[in-house]
């Protein structure tokens, strides 16, 4: 997603000169990152024996540092939206419910959040098959941008279906048109979970009850493709004869070939469907989390896959930049990025919303991984209760 699009320097925004400078280097950067990167997003659902929902999901973005961030905002906190050309002048919205949200390149720029109420947002790459309705300044005051959608969602409703009406009395614009399309999903503590898709202006709404969303094309397009793998089904194939000839598989996990490798959208859409459904339901939100992280490894894409042999790829760590697991039923949200494997988390309930101030505060204030070394193995366990299962005070 090209998300540098949107940096409109506040300092210079006045001057014409400056101003068409650049929009010229931002339609540089357009075409040469949209030749070259591509952003994929896989999302998946885990329920528990004792009714938690986690919502998990990748992000990832090759051509660059997203420099992300985790938002703190209080109930009562004001924004106004960016229009097309930069302005932050178009719909003002004020927080109804606190929430945390995990920002990429600007700390408005929302990509997964949480609110106290239980209820869970996220934006995902959508390039090519959506399409906003056209901005008209006459509507500028119920006018949103895409970028900005997750927080006011957040912000303003405790369940999907309150979003849903609140949707379709908004305009939901891009801040460049120029700029690729995202889709969102949504879920909140009832289990009820929904995909929303704007093309040709109009806003779609999906129920999902698989729980996996990824990019590209549509999502019914998605699930109508999960037929062409019906022949798919977890555990070993049997032996079987061909002819007078034995045949048996060669490993265990024999029934899942076939299934595509790629990181191209449908593909992963696929892989996601058939490790979610093939996993152990476990009885914890805690064990769940924990199982979310073990599936996304599988979605981790290295940062050269983006670049062909004639490109120098990007000097970050990883294109996965960074995977989060959401405890809506504990209000608990879990990430993990690509210079800190190590799982941190932030507890809800553990904030005053009425009393915290407003923060935005970098997912990694040191970007390499800490390495840790253990005398013994209690060490170890004490290490693995702060990190995983700590839950941190903001105040």
């Amino acid at each position: 997603m090209h998300f540098f699009l949107y940096f409109i320097p506040i300092s210079i925004k006045h001057n014409k000169k400056m101003k068409k400078l650049l929009s010229l280097w931002i339609t540089v950067v357009i075409i040469l990152f949209q030749v070259h990167v591509s952003e994929a997003c896989t999302g998946i659902t885990l329920t528990t024996k004792d009714n938690s929902m986690i919502l998990a999901r990748t992000i990832e973005w090759g051509g660059s540092d997203l420099n992300s961030q985790y938002v703190v905002v209080p109930r009562g906190y004001e924004q106004y939206s960016y229009i097309p050309g930069g302005e932050r002048s178009g719909m003002k919205f004020t927080a109804r419910y606190g929430y945390i949200g995990l920002s990429v390149e600007q700390k408005e720029f929302v990509a997964e959040g949480l609110n106290e109420a239980g209820l869970s947002a996220g934006l995902f790459y959508f390039p090519g098959y959506g399409r906003y309705e056209d901005y008209d300044s006459k509507l500028k005051d119920s006018s949103i941008a895409d970028l900005q959608l997750v927080s006011w969602i957040l912000g303003n409703f405790s369940t999907v279906d309150e979003a849903m009406k609140a949707i379709k009395k908004i305009h939901i614009v891009p801040i460049d048109p120029r700029a690729s399309t995202v889709h969102w999903r949504m879920a909140d503590i009832t289990g009820k979970q929904i995909v929303l898709e704007i093309v040709d202006g109009q806003p779609n709404f999906y129920e999902n009850t698989l729980g996996i969303l990824t990019n590209s094309p549509g999502f019914e397009w998605h699930m109508t493709n999960l037929n062409n793998y019906i022949n798919l089904y977890s555990g070993t194939t049997n032996p079987r004869t061909l002819g007078n000839i034995k045949l048996s598989s060669f490993g265990a996990g024999s029934g899942f070939l076939g299934i595509p490798g790629d990181v191209t959208p449908p593909s992963r859409f696929i892989r996601a469907a058939f490790y979610q459904t093939s996993s152990p339901q476990k009885e914890t939100a805690i064990e769940a989390v924990i199982q979310s992280f073990h599936i996304l490894n599988n979605f981790d894409i290295s940062i050269g896959i983006e670049f062909s042999e004639s490109e120098t790829p990007t000097d970050i760590p990883s294109a996965t930049q960074w995977t989060s697991s959401t405890d809506l039923t504990h209000r608990v949200i879990y990430y993990r990025t690509m210079y800190n494997s190590d799982i941190r988390c932030i507890d809800l309930k553990a904030i005053d919303f009425n009393r915290v101030k407003y923060q935005a505060v970098p997912l990694d204030l040191i970007k390499q991984q800490p390495p840790s070394r253990y005398k013994s193995i209690d060490q170890y366990s004490v290490y693995f209760v702060n990190v995983i299962t700590k839950r941190p005070y903001l105040s």
